[in-house]
């Protein structure tokens, strides 16, 4: 069962994926601006407040996102599918150790010992691998122990969560702003962040966030 704070997330996490503030979001699915503002979840006397499946559904059709898509983005995600679901799991390895040589093939598929594995429901058969997050420059999304599971051959777009590994041995975890055969840049969501420009010559490999438990 989703919760009010599971449904917010989603909404949140989906304005983050597309660069958008949570009245950005609501303006572009024809809203008022102030629809998804936080101080309308709450109402005065304390009694939670909830976004109708009208206004989820022109918030779907607005950034063309799927409705497992909003599921994903509200943490929930593993509970809300069903009890008998297939179980299977996604090595895991620390946001840290992912810099360091020997644990990605020349593909960005994960290869070689020291990871460790996350349960993940129907776990994507794409070479998809989670990190544990460390550091705030994805705050507040992502935050310090959070899981993520990166998909290297899932197709990137602006606006999209990535994770990018640079030859230098660092690990980001970035928004797609920008990526041409010559360079990618990269925002965070932390404003105390500020933008990154790579060469892709300097860039080991890619992923596009697929999941988050937060």
């Amino acid at each position: 069962m989703l919760s009010h704070s599971d449904i917010w997330n989603a909404i949140d996490t989906i304005a983050g994926r597309h660069g958008l503030s949570a009245s950005g979001l609501a303006r572009l699915a024809g809203l008022d601006a102030t629809a998804f503002n936080r101080s309308k979840r709450i109402s005065k006397d304390g009694r939670k407040r909830w976004p109708s499946t009208e206004s989820v559904a022109k918030v779907l059709e607005a950034t063309n996102e799927s409705f497992d898509a909003f599921l994903a983005g509200s943490g929930a995600f593993m509970q809300v599918r069903a009890p008998n679901a297939t179980r299977s799991s996604v090595p895991l390895l620390g946001l840290g150790q992912a810099g360091s040589g020997g644990f990605f093939d020349a593909a960005g598929f994960p290869q070689g010992q020291g990871w460790d594995e996350v349960a993940f429901p129907s776990a994507p058969e794409d070479g998809s691998y989670a990190l544990e997050v460390s550091g705030d420059s994805m705050q507040p999304l992502y935050r310090d122990g959070d899981i993520i599971v990166v998909s290297p051959t899932m197709q990137m777009r602006r606006g999209d969560r990535v994770v990018v590994r640079t030859r230098a041995g660092e690990v980001l975890v970035k928004v797609l702003y920008r990526l041409t055969p010559k360079l990618v840049e990269l925002h965070s969501l932390n404003p105390a962040h500020p933008p990154r420009i790579l060469a892709m010559k300097d860039v080991e490999g890619m992923g596009r966030i697929v999941w988050a438990s937060q």
